[in-house]
């Protein structure tokens, strides 16, 4: 869930993304999981998604290998962006937390890779197309 102020804008990154709305300070925590609002699913509970429908699911989810189970944030943290060169924000499977300062209205950027090693490779992307 996440733990600070935050809006959803385009974003010149990626289609939409996540801003702050509030100066987030460095060693902030920005979100951390929370079983009431991120919700797990199993391999076998995604194949039961009819197939019209899984493909935008499995858009706005990770994998978390220490469960063996894919997370589905239900709060805007799902709308944060990728980058490998200029992230502001640290990911574990578990939890975010503010690398630097975050001035209110930039966006909150994170490598995908820190808590999926391979989420480009499982929705077919190259990474080179999100930086």
């Amino acid at each position: 869930m996440l733990r600070i102020k935050t809006k959803v804008i385009p974003s010149e990154t990626h289609g939409i993304g996540l801003y702050a709305g509030e100066f987030i300070p460095k060693g902030t925590i920005t979100w951390k999981r929370d079983p009431k609002i991120d919700i797990e699913f199993t391999e076998a509970d995604v194949m039961d998604i009819p197939k019209e429908v899984r493909e935008k699911f499995l858009w706005h989810r990770y994998y978390d290998y220490t469960i063996d189970k894919f997370i589905v944030c239900a709060d805007d943290q799902r709308f944060i962006n990728h980058s490998s060169k200029n992230p502001n924000i640290k990911s574990t499977p578990d939890m975010d937390v503010a690398s630097r300062d975050i001035q209110e209205g930039e966006e909150l950027l994170c490598n995908y890779r820190d808590y999926e090693i391979d989420w480009f490779e499982r929705r077919g992307y190259k990474e080179s197309d999100f930086n």
